[in-house]
């Protein structure tokens, strides 16, 4: 337990001190939020603010779990190296978008294939990884069964894992993109689900079918389940030291580098962790902001009308006259209620396997 309590505090510390340097570079360089003319009003005046902030958790969160691995002397599994591949990969897509919205001043960044291509090269590669390096009992990083609080159900076989293991990917990353519109929002939200992983990650360690002294009905075959709570609280410490510099007003955006980086290490959490379906839960506020979207332009392509005053969610409230600080407070409460829900029910499928 001393390295999960090790990686949360490494990565706080370092997003805490590094992130007000990380600002400076960037602004003295002049790589500063572009805002769009189509968005609310009371935006304008993030214009300039440095954005691609996720460098900093992203660096922050894999110097944490490496120095977490030397000071414990406890090596890295492949189930935690390969959730911080996803993580890094996504996040480096993600930089190259912002890198060309801010330098080519070409406001939509990289061109759709482009990006498309880029976190499928990526999410294929962790979908293909995660089923190979099996353990002395067989078990992999991920399985290609669905999984809710554990597996359940038949094989799916690998093609149609990959395939489902792409569109949680590209689901949560997009949605954790589309969350982060207001200062503080995405990040304050992902502490939260974050947080959860650790939780589970302790859980499924305590309660691991390889255990033999433990295991019983309600086990969890998880191959690092204790490793990937190390990797989620680093994340957790290295968002939460992040979101003292991003909460309104925020200092540094986290851009497309940070939370196409976020969505992947939650969808990477809940594919190793055999909780894939559960996420929908956890990450409830990510799913709610993304169906928005989705039905703000199906209803708009479908009648000609619109649902919201404006998509994502978060901006319709602004429009109505709720203030930035109160629509993200009271969306992280939604966000928080549903991390509630989701451990329950993560607590309640364990005793009612027993």
């Amino acid at each position: 337990m001393k390295q999960i309590l090790f990686s949360g505090m490494i990565g706080l510390f370092l997003t805490l001190i590094g992130t007000p340097l990380l600002i400076k570079l960037l602004a003295k360089k002049g790589y500063g939020q572009f805002i769009r003319d189509d968005g609310p009003r009371t935006h304008g005046s993030k214009k300039g603010t440095p954005t691609m902030g996720g460098i900093s958790f992203i660096l922050a969160t894999i110097i944490a779990y490496a120095v977490t691995k030397v000071i414990t002397s406890s090596d890295p599994t492949f189930s935690g190296v390969l959730v911080l591949f996803l993580f890094a990969g996504m996040g480096l897509v993600g930089f190259l978008d912002d890198y060309i919205k801010i330098v080519k001043q070409r406001s939509l960044g990289l061109r759709a294939k482009a990006k498309m291509a880029g976190q499928l090269i990526v999410g294929i590669a962790f979908a293909v990884l995660s089923l190979q390096f099996a353990d002395l009992r067989g078990q992999t990083p991920a399985s290609d069964r669905l999984s809710f609080t554990q597996d359940f159900g038949w094989q799916v076989g690998p093609v149609i894992f990959v395939i489902w293991a792409l569109f949680m990917i590209l689901a949560m990353s997009n949605g954790v993109n589309l969350t982060d519109g207001l200062d503080g929002l995405a990040t304050g939200a992902s502490v939260m689900v974050f947080g959860a992983y650790t939780f589970i990650g302790i859980w499924q360690h305590q309660e691991s079918c390889a255990n033999q002294i433990t295991a019983g009905p309600g086990c969890y075959e998880v191959r690092d389940p204790l490793d990937l709570a190390v990797v989620a609280s680093a994340l957790m410490g290295a968002c939460f030291g992040f979101l003292w510099w991003n909460t309104s007003p925020a200092k540094i955006f986290m851009g497309d580098t940070g939370s196409l980086a976020l969505g992947g290490a939650l969808a990477g959490l809940a594919i190793c962790s055999r909780t894939e379906l559960l996420l929908a839960l956890l990450g409830g506020l990510f799913v709610l902001i993304t169906m928005s979207v989705v039905i703000q332009v199906g209803s708009f392509k479908l009648t000609g009308k619109r649902v919201f005053r404006m998509a994502p969610l978060q901006h319709h409230f602004e429009l109505k006259g709720w203030s930035e600080v109160l629509v993200v407070v009271r969306f992280w409460i939604i966000q928080g209620m549903c991390v509630i829900v989701g451990l329950g029910i993560f607590y309640g499928g364990w005793q009612a396997a027993k």
